[in-house]
Parts: C-alpha cells; sequence; structure tokens
C-alpha cells in the first residue's frame, strides 16, 4: 500500500445551468446549442424562452423537460425573472444562449447582461457595427462575459493551423484565400414559406448583410483567427443573383494587411452542387496551409521545395504540444470529429471561462463581434461605391 494516494476523489464541479432564447420546434441551430452544451456535460438546460408564440414556447420546453415554471412566453420575463433568482441566491442560469434571428441578438443580450447574466450569442452579434459596439461597452461596464459562437475557430485542427503560423512554420504571410460555398439558396427558396430562408433573407430580421452575414463572416473570421491578420483595406462587390431577393446571396473581396499581405475572400449562397464547402488557404515564404470544412481532420502542409503532407487530427506531425490544443479533441484518431464537437469546444471553453477566477478568456466574443460588423459595415461602404478601397471601419 505504500506511496498510494488514499485521498477521496477530487469531486466535479457542478453543471453549470444553461437558458437559451430562441430554439423552439423546429428551428436548427438551437438544436445545435443544445447537442453541444451536453456533450462535455459543463451544462444543463434549465430555463427558456422558446419561441415569441406562447403556444410553440410551451410546447417546446415540454419536448426538453423544462420545468413549466421556467418555460417563459417573453424573454423579457425571463430575464427579470433569473435576475431576481440570482439575487436571492437561488438557482438562476449561469449563461443564456441567444439562437434566434439576428435583428433580436443585441436587445435579448442587452436585457441579459444588465441582469448580470452571463451570454453565448450565435453569430452575428449585431446586424450594424453601432450595435454591436453599445454592447460591447455595456458588457465592459457590468464587467458579464459574452461568448459568440464562431464554432469553425473551434475546429482542433484549425487550432493546430493557427498554433503553425503562430510558430512561424510557414514564415512571412503572403496569401489568404478563403471561401464559404453554398447552393440552398440558388432559388427564391424565401417565397415558398421556408422560415430560415424567409427571415436569412429580410433585411428587416437578418440586418442589411445577407450572405455576407450569414456565411461571409464566417470566413472572414476563420481567416483572422488562423492569420493572425486583420484586413486594412478591401475592395468589394456584392450581387443578388436571385430576382426580386432583397439581400446579397454573392460577395466577393480582395483584402490588404498591413503587413503588405494580400487575401481573397468569396462567399455565395447560390454556387450550384455546393453544399456546405468552407475553405481555407494561407502561402507564406516557407510554406502553405491548406483546410477544407468537409474534411475537417486533415491539414495539408505545403513546405517549399518538399513534399506534401496531410496531416491528420493525433497523427504524425500532429503539434500535440501546441499552445491552446490541449483538450480540444473527443476520440482517438481515426474516429472523426466535427461540426457538433467545434460548438461544444466553444462550451466547454466558456464554461472553463466562467469557473475560471481569471479567465483567459477561451473563446470568441465582444472583440470578435465587434470587428465582424465592422468587415461587415466596410464590405457594404465598398460595394455601394463600385468596390472602391475602404480602410476598414474602427
Amino acid at each position: 500500500m505504500s506511496g498510494q494516494d488514499l485521498s477521496s476523489p477530487k469531486a466535479a464541479p457542478r453543471r453549470l445551468r444553461l437558458g437559451m432564447v430562441g430554439g423552439g420546434q423546429g428551428a436548427f441551430i438551437g438544436a445545435v446549442h443544445r447537442i453541444a452544451a451536453r456533450l462535455d456535460d459543463d451544462w444543463e438546460l434549465v430555463a427558456g424562452a422558446f419561441s415569441s408564440d406562447p403556444a410553440r414556447a410551451r410546447a417546446s420546453g415540454a419536448e426538453l423537460r423544462i420545468d413549466p415554471e421556467r418555460c417563459h412566453t417573453d424573454w423579457r420575463e425571463m430575464a427579470r425573472t433569473e435576475a431576481a433568482r440570482r439575487e436571492a441566491g437561488g438557482d438562476a442560469i449561469d449563461a443564456v444562449a441567444i439562437v434566434t434571428p439576428n435583428h433580436l441578438h443585441v436587445p435579448v443580450a442587452r436585457a441579459f447582461v444588465e441582469a448580470g447574466i452571463p451570454v453565448i450569442c450565435d453569430k452575428p452579434l449585431a446586424t450594424s457595427l453601432a450595435e454591436a459596439q453599445g454592447l460591447q461597452r455595456l458588457a465592459r461596464e457590468r464587467r458579464v462575459p459574452v461568448a459568440l459562437t464562431h464554432n469553425y475557430s473551434a475546429y482542433p485542427v484549425i487550432r493546430a493551423a493557427r498554433a503553425m503560423v503562430a510558430a512561424g512554420e510557414i514564415g512571412t504571410l503572403r496569401l489568404v484565400q478563403v471561401e464559404y460555398a453554398q447552393d440552398w439558396l440558388a432559388e427564391p427558396l424565401e417565397t415558398s414559406g421556408q422560415k430560415q430562408a424567409a427571415w436569412r433573407t429580410d433585411p428587416a430580421l437578418a440586418g442589411p448583410a445577407g450572405c455576407l452575414g450569414d456565411i461571409g463572416t464566417h470566413a472572414a473570421q476563420l481567416a483572422e483567427f488562423v492569420s493572425g491578420e486583420t484586413p486594412a483595406q478591401l475592395s468589394a462587390e456584392l450581387c443578388r443573383f436571385v430576382p426580386g431577393r432583397r439581400v446579397d446571396d454573392h460577395v466577393q473581396v480582395q483584402l490588404r494587411y498591413a503587413s503588405g499581405a494580400r487575401g481573397l475572400l468569396w462567399a455565395s449562397q447560390v454556387a450550384t452542387g455546393e453544399a456546405n464547402h468552407l475553405r481555407l488557404r494561407l502561402y507564406g515564404s516557407r510554406a502553405a496551409l491548406h483546410w477544407d470544412q468537409e474534411s475537417p481532420e486533415q491539414l495539408g502542409l505545403h513546405r517549399l521545395g518538399e513534399g506534401s503532407l496531410c496531416l491528420r487530427r493525433g497523427g504524425p506531425g500532429w503539434p500535440q504540444s501546441a499552445a491552446g490544443l490541449a483538450g480540444v479533441t473527443r476520440t482517438p484518431a481515426g474516429h472523426p470529429e466535427g461540426y457538433l464537437e467545434a460548438f461544444a469546444q466553444l462550451y466547454r471553453d466558456f464554461a472553463a471561462d466562467l469557473r475560471d477566477p481569471q479567465p483567459q478568456p477561451r473563446v470568441p466574443g465582444l472583440l470578435e463581434g465587434v470587428r465582424s460588423l465592422a468587415f461587415v459595415e466596410t464590405v457594404l461602404a465598398s460595394a455601394a461605391r463600385d468596390g472602391a478601397w475602404t480602410g476598414l471601419s474602427d
């Protein structure tokens, strides 16, 4: 028995209590967030305002086994109730997930930030730069954490690519190419009654940017996350290929970086034959990195004058010791991880931030949200001037 540790095992921290606004019956992204929150057993869903329709809100809560007393029909009421629970030292939620259409992100987030409740918001943070900056100021004043679910930044291979770029493995960055292609809006689906298409193509609900705000922001954030660089200037063109559509369904942008690097970004929701094709390529003076979201476990490494390598998560060449890669995988190499696990990683990281007395932070948040809206507004400004080179909004 000598040398054995006979002390009692350390108890795991309690599950964090999660609330949700939006994401009721039939909603795609709400279900994704709920699966992600459960995956690592850090969170349990205990409250929600799942729909603006009272009957649907109650039915959604019942399906999710939420206590009827904590199933609200109005998010304002939910914020007030949870704030009162917190003040009374009760079992208030530790964070709220906002999975509504874009126009509600800031109003809902403000209500919960004012109540002192941390926020997990689906992207984009807001529908305008001014809105995003206002929320940023409020959250900083109240010292309330806000996370933004740019899930592609949580793929293990993407975090490995970021670590490799930061370590100088590709040399001086020269070229950034990122594209995000879909075809689900190649026809006027919004006129068929399809709910997702209806709100995403309605500027009153989605904001002035269609494809740009929906998936172009994902592409821009991914390029910035891995490269570590933000464009200084851009030249953009927006298109509406489907007749009668009120927002863009295709965007292409040239990028100039202060370092001298150049870039290209294009995103399209009318690219026939494409399902969800997000691709990133970085070209440096010594090597290049290629990643394709439809093969998320593989990272192409192409060294100048040498053969090309295909790095696989957990396989030979995987940078195990790189900063930020500890605890980002759940299965052995060869057992694929992807979209849901990336969302789950953000929930795991935000749970760690909330439990950490000195949070890092580990997830995208207000800074990234504001930069994303600055990118959107600059693209809109450049496109309005026929692609004139335009400095990014502050």
